[in-house]
């Protein structure tokens, strides 16, 4: 079994204190369906304690009333080397987030913050390997937002195309389990047959996941190297993620899931 071991994190979370569901822009929103508010936040608090539990820092990003969908923390920039890329949204909903985000960096020092020209959702469709930077596109970020991060951040970027609507941010479809080397999980059935392939070419020993899984978002996950935090209704991921020497943590934010996220969703890394 290989030996894994947790490295501390810094992410950055935003309280739901004004989470609804008032538009659909994803399949998993549905208008008619009711938000409890209380039990959002009480089920945010507890992944932001759990974060904290473990070693790791957690930074709060102010709600603003207007902007509900804000407690998705991931989608509002990608931080890599300390640099910060910001969004830029899809979906006039949200675009006012991209804005609160990168006051929020430049507020407390972040020097490299560069504005976005393409649409990107932020670790939405951005995620980072060892080796790579994943880039989703298919329902959200435009195909020029890879280029633009590859030479932003100068770290190869590998173009993803997602195929199913249910899966339309790459971190709904596949997960990082250990980004010190290359050690992911995904959902083939989510990706073209090109980039099926893609990635079985480069994670050859990737934990490839059933749909049953994938649909109760179990993908959406964080992982510090050693603790997967991810939604619990994952039934499925438990026993094999203990087989790769992980310790999985079951999460309920069943709140949450009614916006389309879970615990990536809410979790925006800040990479030194």
């Amino acid at each position: 079994m290989p030996r894994h071991h947790a490295t501390p994190r810094r992410f950055l979370l935003c309280p739901p204190a004004h989470f609804k569901v008032t538009y659909s822009i994803n399949p998993w929103m549905d208008p008619t369906k009711p938000v409890d508010v209380p039990l959002a936040v009480a089920q945010w608090e507890d992944l932001r304690d759990r974060y904290r539990s473990l070693g790791h820092t957690v930074e709060e990003l102010e709600p603003r009333p207007e902007l509900p969908d804000m407690v998705f923390a991931a989608n509002g920039a990608t931080v890599i080397d300390g640099r910060v890329l910001g969004a830029r949204f899809a979906h006039p909903e949200r675009a006012a987030e991209a804005d609160a985000h990168l006051a929020w960096f430049r507020a407390r020092g972040w020097r490299e913050v560069r504005e976005p020209v393409h649409v990107n959702e932020g670790e939405g469709d951005f995620a980072v390997t060892a080796s790579y930077v994943l880039a989703g596109r298919g329902f959200r970020a435009s195909p020029l937002s890879h280029g633009e991060a590859q030479e932003y951040f100068g770290r190869p970027v590998i173009g993803l195309d997602l195929v199913d609507p249910r899966f339309y941010h790459l971190d709904t479809a596949l997960s990082v389990l250990d980004d010190r080397g290359d050690d992911v999980m995904y959902y083939p059935g989510a990706f073209s047959p090109g980039s099926r392939a893609v990635l079985a070419r480069l994670f050859p020993r990737a934990l490839v996941v059933a749909e049953r899984d994938a649909a109760a978002l179990g993908l959406n996950a964080v992982s510090d190297g050693l603790h997967v935090l991810l939604p619990q209704a994952a039934l499925g991921l438990f026993e094999p993620l203990r087989a790769r020497g992980y310790e999985p943590i079951g999460m309920d934010l069943s709140e949450l899931l009614k916006g389309g996220g879970s615990v990536k969703c809410c979790t925006l890394e800040l990479r030194p």
